[in-house]
């Protein structure tokens, strides 16, 4: 397709930088409703008098909810543009965390979240905003699409301790509430600043690095690359759920109290902000599958270090380690799909990507769950973590091999 002038002024542009702003606030908003169910977490165990897995259920329900839901909402955007996904999710926000406030057992909770707060609402603020970003930028992709995905963990450091306040202070009932309000009225009225389309739609599919998008990406049909693509976003991020939804949890059974467990979980989100802009300038340079493949082999040292570590002095230093080791890991897909498949599934194809790392969230956060009930301890879930991020390692290097393999030919020609 012919360049534009239009287009080309618009990439990387003053506005795509404006834009961004709005993106990270959006993504910020929203990241409510996947942050509050690790911190209510032994609120609605003791509310509901349920086991730790079936505690840790409407957190399965939200991600498999939200997993899914990128998916449709990227589609809608590739469609539409972003603002209908978005206004669509600002009632699914409201409409999720009123009805949960108004459960009455751990089902109808678990529902409100897979429903209405993953499937309709948080669902709007990630996959299609990861989508759209990439769209925006070429020269800056990397950088830009951290900082969109930084919303998802300054959400996280931010959301915690506010939510543990609240808790404490009014329970947990009237906490959903207010955040049924905030949440609806700020993500409609960011959503009507998005309307304007991408330009990346009228350029040359070749980035920065020179790699055109294809219909053979690593050489493979386009089905066969994005399922491998699902793997591994699978596996990484059942790994990465442990930590993250189990951290107050595991810090209430050590006695160091749901309070300290929060605020871990904040600094491991915070360092995640650190850790996704480094890896964004760093995917700028390398691209975003070696990114990946470093991120990879750093979450797996970061979950081994929880083993032999359970002290609150080291719990807060390996957390804080998992943040700056895993944060890269999520966005470095959208990356690879704009770098290797047609820009203009980029929404439907990175849905469909952050849809396997959700059921990986949701899955992960549910087997850990589940090996402590069986157990009694949470080192085997830290086992079971390290297994599924060495499977993702795997997966990647296979992948980033093939690409190299089909590029040395061509540098061989005369």
């Amino acid at each position: 397709m012919r360049t534009t002038p239009t287009a080309a002024h618009l990439v990387d542009s003053a506005t795509a930088w404006r834009r961004l702003l709005v993106t990270l606030a959006l993504m910020t908003v929203g990241a409510a409703g996947m942050y509050v169910v690790p911190v209510v977490l032994p609120a609605v165990q003791a509310d509901f008098g349920v086991a730790r897995a079936d505690a840790a259920l409407p957190y399965t329900l939200l991600m498999v909810g939200f997993g899914l839901g990128g998916m449709l909402m990227g589609r809608l955007a590739d469609r539409f543009g972003v603002t209908l996904p978005l206004s669509l999710g600002a009632v699914g926000m409201g409409l999720g965390f009123a009805a949960a406030a108004l459960s009455h057992n751990i089902w109808l909770f678990a529902l409100a979240h897979g429903l209405l707060i993953g499937l309709l609402g948080s669902s709007a603020t990630f996959s299609p905003l990861l989508a759209d970003t990439s769209l925006w930028f070429m020269r800056r992709r990397g950088i830009a699409v951290a900082v969109c995905a930084s919303g998802n963990y300054l959400g996280g450091a931010l959301w915690p301790p506010i939510i543990q306040h609240f808790v404490e202070s009014v329970g947990w009932r009237q906490t959903y509430w207010g955040l049924a309000v905030f949440c609806s009225l700020a993500m409609f009225g960011l959503a009507q600043l998005m309307r304007q389309r991408p330009p990346a739609l009228a350029l040359a599919p070749v980035n920065a690095h020179g790699v055109a998008a294809s219909d053979r990406p690593f050489q493979l049909s386009l089905g066969h690359a994005q399922a491998l693509l699902c793997v591994a976003g699978l596996s990484c991020c059942v790994a990465m759920s442990m930590p993250q939804v189990h951290i107050v949890a595991y810090c209430s059974d050590l006695g160091f109290g749901a309070a300290r467990g929060a605020e871990m979980l904040s600094l491991m989100l915070a360092c995640g902000i650190v850790s996704r802009l480094i890896s964004g300038a760093i995917c700028d340079r390398i691209g975003g599958l070696r990114t990946l493949l470093l991120g990879s082999a750093l979450q797996t040292v970061a979950l081994v270090l929880f083993i032999p570590f359970d002290g609150m002095v080291s719990l807060y230093v390996i957390s804080a380690m998992f943040g700056l080791f895993q944060g890269g890991i999520v966005p470095s897909y959208a990356i690879i799909v704009r770098e290797h498949f047609p820009a203009a599934e980029a929404g439907a194809r990175v849905g469909t990507v952050i849809m396997f790392t959700m059921v990986g969230m949701a899955l992960g956060g549910w087997m850990s769950g589940k090996v402590f009930d069986l157990t009694g301890s949470y080192d085997a879930a830290f086992f079971n973590g390290i297994a599924w991020n060495l499977l993702n390692f795997g997966v990647v290097l296979f992948l980033l091999r093939r690409t190299l393999r089909s590029r040395s030919p061509k540098l061989t020609r005369p």
